[in-house]
């Protein structure tokens, strides 16, 4: 495979860089009144605003380039046909194929798997209708007052980010609670107060033996039947699964297993039966509406140009800044407490999707590949890490999301958060300068050395790159959308890096290893199998917990 830093794509992008590297977006702005219209793009009520960024309209065109010459569109339209793109593991990626609402077949080894899809659906929305009507009760004939989900990783992530940003959506009487970690603090907080005979337990886990998993749906198992007796797991326990051997020996019925497809990718799964939790939440037909929003930017995804597309944007800004100005984290700031979930997911979805140090072909990469993904929600976050964003040292580009439209009747609110929203980005791009500074501190009354000493902790160098995203008003639809818009950015990403967004091969080493550790922790013998600093660890965690 030849080198992609030797290509002619990049080798224009490293050349262009270096003319421009002492542009300024503030003088940019100065310069073209109408940057903003050109350096913006719409959809269904979703604005990507990225006229902050360091760049031109050539910097654009490059970058562009280099899509086209990594196949992007060529590999768009394998993803969108059913091929096999997941190459480690010989799979298709098809979360697109659970919201699609086109009625288009999309084939996988020549089924159109679709009626499948479709299916799927209905079975789930009825089950999701029958918890919320009280048709689907309790092994008591109580209604479900609680659900609580138990997966990790991407089985708990999407429908718990989801959940929360969707809050306004739900019944005050049907309460979602979500429990991932194995630190028994988790669950033991979140079956406190419940009643087992109004308690519905999903467990998310494709294979059913996920060690985190299946230790927690043990737990809420031993609590149930603790209360209600063994007879009741039936009524009570959902898996959410393709094991349906370990299912049924778990206690689950038939009838109440919800399988899916290996194409469906945990990070991307929210929209197939992992979004159990969610429907349940939200209702059929708000579901369906988040299945909408997703399907509308696969479309305009699958059909835009590349110059006028919204994902294709987002992953070519990544890649310039993460390949040409040496960034190496990327900030996500919702201006919504209720996305406020949203960074976490898309750490998920960005670095173990494309956290990546190979290439398709088995090769060592020859560049940067996915950012530090972090976040939180705005305003919080001006008060802990945007310090850094304005006066550090390092480069960190951001993505700014808010909706224009509040649920809440508190408009003082709301016009207090969204000025903060659009006055950081202004003041991440023009930063302050010094003759700025020194009239702002001479009209507040300092003068001489006390103002020159104070002088340069005042001064912003500006010029710190943000996209803007703003929402008409967060609901499923729009969600749906904004979800769909950063997975087609990552794999946009994966394919000009020329890895493979969709295995995750590097979760796997420390699992295996904990499984011997665990028989290690089982008795009170020390241990000297390790290096040094494990070993030592070990043994003074045993000597702890015998002496304590």
């Amino acid at each position: 495979m030849a080198s992609l830093r030797n290509s002619s794509a990049w080798q224009a992008l490293a050349a262009h860089q270096r003319t421009i590297a002492g542009m300024r977006m503030r003088d940019l702005f100065a310069a073209d009144v109408s940057r903003f219209d050109k350096f913006s793009l719409t959809l269904d009520g979703l604005l990507l605003d990225y006229s902050k960024n360091r760049i031109s309209g050539e910097t654009m065109r490059l970058l562009c380039d280099l899509a086209r010459q990594a196949g992007l569109e060529k590999w768009r339209d394998r993803m969108f046909s059913g091929q096999t793109i997941n190459t480690t593991e010989g799979r298709a990626v098809l979360h697109v194929a659970l919201r699609n609402r086109s009625g288009r077949a999309i084939e996988v080894d020549g089924e159109d798997v679709m009626p499948k899809v479709e299916a799927a659906l209905r079975r789930m929305l009825a089950f999701a209708e029958a918890v919320r009507d009280g048709s689907r009760a309790g092994a008591t004939g109580k209604p479900i007052t609680d659900v609580i989900n138990i997966g990790i990783g991407g089985s708990h992530l999407g429908p718990a980010m989801v959940c929360r940003a969707l809050k306004p959506f739900q019944r005050a009487d049907l309460r979602l609670h979500f429990v991932a970690n194995v630190d028994a603090n988790q669950i033991s907080e979140a079956l406190n107060g419940l009643d087992p005979a109004s308690t519905l337990f999903i467990v998310a886990s494709k294979t059913f033996t996920t060690e985190e998993t299946m230790t927690n749906a043990a737990t809420a198992k031993s609590w149930l039947i603790e209360a209600l007796g063994g007879q009741a797991v039936g009524r009570h326990f959902v898996a959410l699964s393709s094991n349906a051997e370990a299912t049924a020996a778990f206690g689950i019925e038939p009838a109440n297993l919800f399988e899916f497809r290996d194409w469906v990718g945990g990070r991307f799964s929210l929209w197939s039966a992992i979004g159990l939790a969610i429907a349940i939440a939200i209702g059929a037909e708000r579901f369906e509406e988040l299945l909408s929003g997703a399907h509308a930017m696969d479309e305009h995804f699958r059909a835009a140009p590349l110059a006028e597309n919204l994902p294709v944007i987002l992953g070519l800004l990544g890649i310039w800044y993460v390949n040409f100005l040496a960034a190496e984290s990327h900030a996500v700031i919702p201006y919504d407490q209720r996305l406020e979930l949203l960074p976490a997911y898309l750490q998920q979805v960005e670095m173990e999707s494309n956290g990546k140090g190979v290439t398709r072909d088995g090769e060592a990469v020859d560049c940067a590949t996915a950012p530090i993904v972090f976040g939180e929600a705005g305003t919080i976050g001006q008060h802990s890490f945007f310090q850094l964003l304005h006066q550090g040292t390092r480069l960190v580009p951001a993505d700014f999301i808010a909706a224009a439209e509040s649920h809440h009747s508190l408009a003082d609110h709301h016009a207090i958060l969204l000025a903060n929203f659009f006055a950081q980005t202004e003041a991440l791009m023009k930063g302050r300068g010094e003759a700025e500074t020194r009239a702002e501190l001479k009209a507040a009354g300092l003068t001489g050395e006390a103002l020159e000493g104070l002088l340069p902790h005042k001064l912003f160098a500006g010029n710190r790159p943000t996209n803007s995203i703003l929402l008409r008003r967060l609901d499923p639809r729009a969600l749906g959308m904004l979800i769909a818009l950063y997975e087609h950015k990552v794999f946009v990403q994966g394919v000009i890096w020329e890895i493979d967004s969709f295995d995750q091969w590097g979760v796997e080493l420390g699992k295996q290893l904990a499984k011997t550790v665990l028989r290690e922790l089982q008795d009170d013998r020390p241990v000297d199998g390790h290096d040094s600093s494990t070993n030592g660890l070990i043994n003074e965690y045993k000597r702890l917990q015998l002496f304590g």
